[in-house]
């Protein structure tokens, strides 16, 4: 996994509330266990006009110019502004895989889901929480100001406007310091690769009964 600290990027706002899981990758893209790849289907049934499945080539199919995503002016957006309770739903990890993949690296919302939340910390995306007004406020600032672009300063918690204006936002500690090491749980229980070999030598040693 990526780590991360630091990031300044454009932002694009998706205003909707209550985003579920299967509208940011519908089922049946499910399919694949890979972790890239999902990029282009990303909030599928929103950015297209017909019907996705996966391996469709979708440089093929017709946007739909209304949604966000397909503005010209959030083209290459690294940072998505969205509602309350982001991610609910079912806990389906192929949502932060297609939000990475797309190249979405932090998410500001007043709330998300538990697990969506500690399934972006695990694959390099940062759930930044904000207060309700303040991401009403970033709304209209984002609607008003085209290339509007923000830093996200996850060792400091903090959230920069363009104005210089710091907002504290907060994260899961567990989520943080993954992403500011850039491993998982995986990667963390392998610190102590060296510890876990000798613990299982020794126990060989000492109960020789249980591997015969």
């Amino acid at each position: 996994m990526q780590e991360f600290r630091t990031l300044t990027g454009l932002v694009a706002p998706l205003d909707r509330s209550n985003v579920d899981t299967d509208a940011i990758i519908p089922k049946q893209f499910l399919k694949s266990i890979q972790r890239s790849g999902f990029g282009p289907f990303l909030f599928d049934e929103w950015r297209y006009l017909d019907h996705g499945e996966i391996g469709m080539d979708c440089s093929r199919r017709p946007l739909n110019p209304d949604f966000v995503l397909n503005q010209g002016r959030y083209h290459g957006a690294q940072i998505l502004l969205a509602r309350d309770n982001f991610g609910c739903g079912s806990s389906r990890e192929h949502a932060p895989w297609a939000l990475f993949d797309f190249g979405f690296r932090a998410i500001i919302a007043p709330s998300f889901a538990d697990i969506f939340a500690n399934n972006c910390t695990k694959n390099g995306i940062v759930p930044a929480c904000l207060p309700g007004e303040t991401v009403d406020r970033l709304f209209g600032e984002v609607a008003a100001s085209s290339g509007y672009r923000v830093t996200i300063d996850l060792e400091r918690q903090q959230v920069i406007t363009p104005g210089g204006e710091s907002l504290k936002f907060e994260i899961d500690p567990f989520g943080r310091n993954c992403l500011l090491q850039g491993i998982d749980e995986v990667g963390l229980t392998l610190q102590h690769a060296d510890e876990i070999r000798a613990f299982e030598a020794r126990r060989r040693q000492e109960e020789p009964w249980l591997f015969s």
